[in-house]
């Protein structure tokens, strides 16, 4: 009886060390339920569980997962500190074929220290650019003004020259909705193939269209996505040469978070184009078209997501799940295995070390 006992366990530990944390494969469930992947757009993009890293028994990670826009080498390093289970990184940190894994290339080094320390790597991208409540319709809540008011970012003074340097602080996202949106009609672009449409997820597509009850000024539009995004004190903004900014008025605004010229500039334009970049020939097409192009530096546009939104669907959903696992396997468990699941608690964090890569310096 001890003999086998002891193979149990044996063969349980080696188990073990080929498969994820259990509360990682409860994470990656989670967020297939929330960004199903078959509404990413496959053409281009590589989404889904791009790296798996095995549960390791004896230094188990904590119930903790953490959210980016990009997987940096200093967004490892944090994941590394806090001892979190998976990153969900919302862009794929491998996006194209790899033909070796070395240490001399710096993201597949942070995904061998990642592997190395037993945090795996999730990406949904454009899964959560198409679903309905995902990017594209937070950025509609920003235009629209459902975000209230958040406090500028400060700026820290740079002594030995005649700039303020920015010191990349943390804008002041808006967490929740404060207050009620203007009037206006909402519809998706380009809707997703009704092949590829989970049940449920039938309003998804790239890109939203919000078309305003009446015209409102160009001015208030700016003040909203200045506090929903984070960025109050400088938007950039092209506007037609024959027209002043204070002067102009908007009743229909395109979105699409990322670059988004492939979704807003087919057909018609709309009265403003609002996404995080766009070419400067694209740009100028649409401004002497009459449109108004609003590009806030790729992942300023996506960033504020994460904070307002995801943080807190992932965490209700994670929950949820992690519970009722928990409470199933401790009931079959060995008891050797009940280790991996003695921890009730689940989080769900926004990196402090994500950042878009560019910076404002203002001169004095």
């Amino acid at each position: 009886m001890n003999y086998l006992r002891t193979t149990v366990r044996r063969f349980s530990a080696m188990a073990t060390t080929t498969s994820c944390s259990p509360f990682t494969r409860a994470v990656v469930s989670s967020m297939r339920k929330l960004y199903p992947e078959a509404l990413a757009d496959k053409s281009f993009d590589n989404t889904g569980l791009l790296l798996e890293a095995p549960l390791d028994p004896s230094r188990r990670q904590k119930n903790s997962v953490l959210l980016a826009i990009d997987l940096t080498t200093a967004v490892a390093d944090e994941a590394i500190k806090r001892r979190d289970s998976a990153i969900v990184a919302y862009h794929p940190i491998i996006f194209r074929g790899l033909k070796s894994i070395t240490l001399e290339d710096t993201q597949q080094r942070s995904l061998l220290r990642l592997a190395q320390h037993g945090i795996s790597v999730y990406s949904p991208h454009t899964a959560v650019d198409t679903v309905p409540g995902g990017m594209a319709d937070w950025l509609c809540d920003v235009v629209t003004g459902v975000y209230g008011e958040n406090k500028p970012s400060q700026i820290a003074s740079c002594a030995s020259s005649n700039y303020s340097a920015p010191t990349y602080p943390r804008p002041e996202f808006a967490a929740s909705a404060t207050q009620t949106s203007i009037p206006h009609a909402r519809t998706t672009i380009h809707p997703s193939p009704s092949t590829s449409i989970p049940e449920g997820f039938e309003d998804a597509g790239a890109g939203r269209l919000v078309t305003f009850n009446s015209a409102q000024p160009l001015t208030k539009l700016i003040d909203f996505i200045g506090q929903g995004v984070g960025l109050p004190g400088g938007i950039p903004i092209a506007i037609p040469q024959s027209k002043a900014v204070d002067d102009i008025h908007i009743r229909t605004v395109g979105m699409c978070p990322g670059s988004g010229s492939g979704v807003l500039m087919r057909g018609e334009l709309p009265d403003l184009l609002f996404t995080g970049e766009m070419s400067h020939h694209e740009a100028l097409a649409a401004t002497e078209r009459g449109s108004v192009v609003i590009s806030l530096a790729h992942s300023n546009s996506e960033r504020g997501y994460l904070h307002a939104v995801m943080r807190n669907k992932l965490l209700q959903d994670l929950s949820q799940r992690w519970h009722a696992e928990r409470e199933t396997a401790l009931q079959g468990a060995l008891e050797e295995d009940s280790e991996v699941y003695r921890d009730a608690e689940v989080s769900v964090s926004v990196s402090e070390a994500d950042r878009d890569p560019y910076g404002i310096m203002v001169r004095r």
